[in-house]
C-alpha cells in the first residue's frame, strides 16, 4: 500500500520598497529570475474580493497588480522574504522619513574596514 502524497503549497510574504513606500504582498512563488539582480515573484495573492470589509490599501495593491502574471523586484529593494503558514493582508505603508525608518545597508570596504568619520 502506497503512502498518500501530501504536497505542501508554499506561501511567502515579500516586503519591499517601491517609490518611497513599503509594500507587503503574499505570493506562491519567489525565486531568482532570469534577470540578474532581480527577485522573481508570481501568483500574487489577495484577500477575498467579496468580503464586506475591504482594506483600501489591499484594494489599491490588487488594482496595481491586476493582470500581472510575473513581477521582477530589484534585489536591493527587498527588505525581507518569509515563508509563512497563513496569508495576511497585503498592504502599503508610507515611509515617514523618521530616523528609525531608515536602516543603512552594511558596507565593508576592501581590507575589511568601514570608512572613518571625517575622511573625505
Amino acid at each position: 500500500m502506497s503512502k498518500p502524497t501530501t504536497t505542501k503549497r508554499h506561501l511567502y510574504r515579500v516586503i519591499f520598497i517601491n517609490q518611497g513606500k513599503v509594500y507587503e504582498i503574499y505570493t506562491r512563488h519567489v525565486g531568482q529570475g532570469n534577470l540578474y539582480g532581480f527577485v522573481e515573484i508570481e501568483q500574487l495573492l489577495f484577500g477575498e474580493k467579496s468580503a464586506v470589509v475591504i482594506d483600501p490599501t489591499e484594494e489599491r495593491l490588487r488594482n496595481e497588480f491586476e493582470g500581472v502574471r510575473l513581477s521582477y523586484i530589484p534585489m536591493h529593494a527587498i527588505i525581507r522574504i518569509d515563508e509563512v503558514e497563513r496569508q495576511g493582508t497585503a498592504k502599503i505603508v508610507t515611509i515617514s522619513g523618521k530616523h528609525e525608518d531608515v536602516v543603512p545597508f552594511p558596507t565593508i570596504f576592501p581590507g575589511g574596514h568601514s570608512p572613518k568619520k571625517g575622511r573625505d
